[in-house]
């Protein structure tokens, strides 16, 4: 997790001046003498209200998955598919030989068999005897050991005839069929290779609706509701950043034991792009919080140290270091290096260096 907090910090000691850092010998030939004047465009810094965001990565993946798991005990003749293929709803995936379910069949349909005579003689008897002892021919002790075994008989049909319904659908689970279009994100099983029931043979993804996961902390989760709007940026691939707005779709309460993250995940529009793996950006907003902004043109490097000329009581300039917090459109959050009625150099007409005389707007 990476957190950019906007917000004003106050260092001590972080500012100082680069003495001769930036000019020429001639210039500080200048400053030994008259010291020097140049024009120069001055702003003074103001405290303002600015937003506290948190920085979370994540991985884009469908709200679509399954994993596709064998019903039946056979080997696979054939895989029709490989990772990363499109498939549409129904296709056939693969093929497990159907000889053991085959066998199971006829298995079942002797079964049946079987219990049907097994029945048939059943109630002859029970037929036989119950007239016997409608005519008090025999007791009826007798009477209700066969009328025990039609019903005994009655039950075995019954089940052998579940049985072979059974047998049947295992058969049709021979062809392994895509539930849904999408694509196939794993493989886990080859041809020749032995598949057993509930053991997974192959990854599907839908190619329909895309969303973000991310694990959050407790304060992040506690700024955020369904659907929210987020901003989640992706790398592309000319590693140029792009942003979308995703919606907040589904928050996990219970925090990850060893973690002690929450479970969040964001919707993405249609247009946005992303493809299952892909890693992506999101912020969340935590409030607002007193802090500075730079112009970002009154940044400057010296001698590979960033920061900013503050022009003093006296209008010379001052070569400040700066820690610089995530850019705001044309400014630049500070986090360390200025405080609020400093006057920064937004631009010169002349070379910048420690001691020179500023003159212009704002000086």
């Amino acid at each position: 997790m990476q957190k950019r907090i906007f917000g004003w910090l106050t260092v001590a000691g972080m500012a100082v001046a680069l003495a001769g850092c930036g000019h020429s010998s001639t210039d500080t030939a200048k400053t030994q003498g008259a010291t020097a004047q140049i024009n120069a465009q001055v702003v003074t810094l103001n405290t303002q209200s600015l937003p506290i965001y948190a920085t979370f990565p994540g991985s884009v993946s469908s709200s679509d998955q399954v994993q596709i798991a064998s019903r039946l005990t056979g080997y696979v003749r054939k895989v029709y598919v490989h990772e990363g293929q499109q498939v549409k709803q129904g296709a056939l995936l693969l093929r497990i030989d159907p000889n053991e379910a085959f066998n199971a069949i006829q298995q079942a349909k002797a079964a049946v068999a079987k219990a049907q005579a097994a029945l048939s003689e059943a109630k002859a008897n029970y037929d036989r005897y119950q007239a016997l002892y409608q005519q008090n021919a025999v007791p009826e002790q007798q009477f209700q050991q066969f009328e025990l075994a039609y019903k005994v008989a009655k039950g075995n049909l019954a089940s052998a005839q579940s049985a072979l319904r059974t047998a049947n659908s295992q058969w049709s689970y021979s062809d392994v069929r895509a539930p849904f279009a999408g694509v196939v994100v794993s493989k886990m099983i080859d041809a020749g290779q032995l598949a057993t029931p509930g053991q997974p043979l192959l990854t599907l993804q839908s190619s329909g609706h895309m969303q973000v996961q991310v694990q959050v902390d407790s304060q992040a989760f506690g700024h955020l509701h369904l659907g929210q709007s987020i901003p989640v940026t992706f790398d592309g691939a000319d590693f140029k950043p792009h942003t979308v707005q995703g919606i907040v779709e589904r928050m996990v309460s219970a925090a990850d034991p060893m973690t002690h993250t929450h479970t969040v995940k964001i919707g993405l529009p249609e247009n946005s792009g992303a493809t299952s793996g892909d890693y992506a950006r999101v912020r969340v907003s935590l409030g607002d919080q007193s802090g500075i902004l730079v112009p970002e043109s009154a940044v400057r490097r010296r001698a590979g140290i960033e920061g900013v000329f503050v022009v003093g009581k006296k209008g010379l300039a001052a070569f400040h270091m700066v820690r610089l917090g995530e850019k705001m459109g044309d400014k630049v959050v500070v986090l360390a290096g200025l405080v609020a009625g400093d006057r920064v150099v937004t631009s010169a007409q002349g070379d910048l260096f420690n001691g020179v005389k500023i003159k212009g707007d704002g000086a």
